[in-house]
């Protein structure tokens, strides 16, 4: 095996180093997918999407090339190992890679133009910095207009910059913000699970449950509740699976204000001032 030194490319994501902490960034990639599909030029706006957006498997306009789409979105997915900022639209089109028509083409092409003008975005690892891994949850209800179900969103944090994130619609239809934060925090539980493996191979000490942060109260009182709720029995199974991480000292659930949670950016489409502070 050769030392081939310090790493400074890493399958498109670049690597540079200070005195201060590490950077990574696909400024390259992202230029490279701008001048695939002739955006280099385009003016640069300052979201990904348009406010309350709503997109439908029926579409708007006409159908368009599904080749072309699906290349677009594929490229945009890898872009977001990098960007979080574009994670929630960019897993908000890829549900429409089937049958994509233009409304679909149009919401996609309005990432690159928000890309154009964040080239220089990165995720800083400070180096001064506690590293200690905090997760924050959160869900909306009902958001998907084809089938009413939920987009679950989270993000662990490790010292001073995101290590995962996620936002995905949920594989059930939730029947209140309580049953979907509840298949949330379930889904990051098994997150957190294979996160603490690859901290043990690292041949890091942890110490004490890993902080998620959940601004949903009814979900963190029937989770400290050892009595099994009338109201979600049918969830029975994710409900016995937290309370045995909760026990087991895995994970620590507390309360964070709506106006603190970082994970609104991964279920909602927002305005700008909240996006940008996000």
């Amino acid at each position: 095996m050769t030392n081939l030194g310090e790493l400074h490319h890493f399958l498109g994501i670049e690597v540079l180093r200070s005195k201060h902490g590490i950077f990574i960034t696909q400024e390259s990639y992202a230029k490279e997918i701008l001048k695939k599909f002739r955006m280099e030029n385009a003016n640069h706006i300052s979201t990904p999407c348009v406010v309350r957006l709503k997109l439908s498997k029926h579409g708007e306009g006409k159908l368009v090339n599904p080749t072309m789409f699906r290349s677009l979105v594929g490229n945009l997915m890898y872009l977001a190992a990098t960007r979080p900022d574009i994670t929630y639209v960019v897993s908000l089109v890829s549900r429409f890679m089937d049958k994509p028509f233009s409304n679909h083409w149009e919401t996609a092409k309005r990432i690159l133009r928000y890309v154009k003008g964040t080239l220089d975005y990165d995720i800083f690892y400070q180096a001064s910095v506690p590293v200690n891994l905090v997760g924050y949850t959160d869900s909306d209800l009902a958001g998907s207009i084809d089938d009413s179900k939920s987009t679950s969103g989270y993000v662990f944090d490790l010292g001073s910059g995101a290590i995962a994130w996620c936002s995905k619609k949920q594989s059930t239809i939730a029947l209140s913000t309580t049953e979907a934060e509840y298949i949330v925090v379930s889904f990051v539980g098994c997150h957190l699970l294979w996160l603490h493996e690859i901290w043990e191979n690292l041949k890091h000490d942890k110490e004490g449950p890993t902080t998620l942060f959940c601004d949903n109260g009814s979900t963190i009182s029937i989770l400290k509740d050892p009595v099994l709720h009338g109201k979600i029995k049918h969830i029975r199974i994710r409900y016995h699976f937290l309370r045995e991480l909760v026990n087991e000292n895995i994970i620590h659930v507390e309360y964070c204000r709506t106006n603190e949670q970082k994970v609104d950016i991964f279920t909602k489409s927002l305005g700008g001032p909240t996006f940008t502070k996000l």
